[in-house]
């Protein structure tokens, strides 16, 4: 079964749903500003989209630069934190189909892992 982290107020999201959509892809769809994922959770999300807390970020959020994400010396345990704790910092949309894991960026993207 495949799952869509999902904002419907982005665009890049929106699209990549439709993707799915039109592929006969039905995902669970989890509203992850509502719902935040919780550190062991995103965790599991990292390791299947193969990238570090870092890379999952969204440095151009005002949370991002009030919380001073940008310091080298945060760990990767603190970035996940922030994550969970100001969900707007995830970047999306992060599509997963078993032990893969991609974000939507392009929205493309999501279908190479189907």
């Amino acid at each position: 079964m495949a799952t869509i982290y999902h904002n419907p107020r982005c665009s890049k999201s929106r699209q990549a749903l439709g993707l799915l959509e039109e592929k006969g892809i039905v995902p669970d769809i989890v509203l992850y500003l509502e719902t935040p994922p919780d550190p062991k959770t995103l965790k599991a999300i990292l390791k299947k989209l193969g990238i570090h807390a870092r890379d999952l970020l969204r440095k151009g959020e005002e949370e991002f630069r009030q919380l001073q994400l940008d310091n080298p010396a945060l760990t990767e345990n603190d970035l996940i934190a922030a994550m969970c704790t100001h969900p707007r910092l995830i970047e999306r949309p992060i599509v997963i189909n078993g032990t893969r894991a991609v974000i939507g960026r392009p929205p493309e993207k999501v279908l190479e892992i189907f």
